[in-house]
């Protein structure tokens, strides 16, 4: 592929990055081969996080609902205290967190629509 596609991609993926509301620091995205991801790290977590919730669900388990909120205040508290200067949080850090706060908001939304499909039915 030449570079010149290459940098058109990886563009278009930038401006739909924007787009979702990520700020898109490049001192808190990931990078492969110099080329930032189009989303920060946090971000990309809760995206992950998102998809291992489906899969989660696919495979049957249920996370209970007090869970989702251990998983969303764990998220909160790092964001909280960089937020608040105490500690700088890391990349890997905003990931893993973000992760499990995908895992929550997906457990969550999951739970809502088979609640009002039960409510409809």
């Amino acid at each position: 592929m030449k570079k010149s596609t290459k940098i058109k991609i990886w563009a278009y993926l930038m401006r739909l990055g924007n787009r979702s509301g990520c700020h898109q620091r490049e001192d808190r995205s990931f990078s492969i081969k110099g080329w930032q991801f189009p989303i920060c790290s946090r971000c990309t977590g809760i995206l992950t996080g998102q998809i291992i919730g489906i899969i989660i669900y696919i495979c049957g388990l249920r996370i209970p609902l007090y869970l989702d909120f251990v998983f969303l205040a764990i998220m909160f508290l790092d964001w909280f205290i960089q937020f608040k200067k105490i500690k700088e949080s890391t990349n890997l850090r905003r990931f893993i967190t973000g992760n499990l706060a995908g895992i929550a908001q997906m457990s969550i939304l999951i739970k809502i629509i088979l609640f009002v499909i039960g409510l409809i039915t």
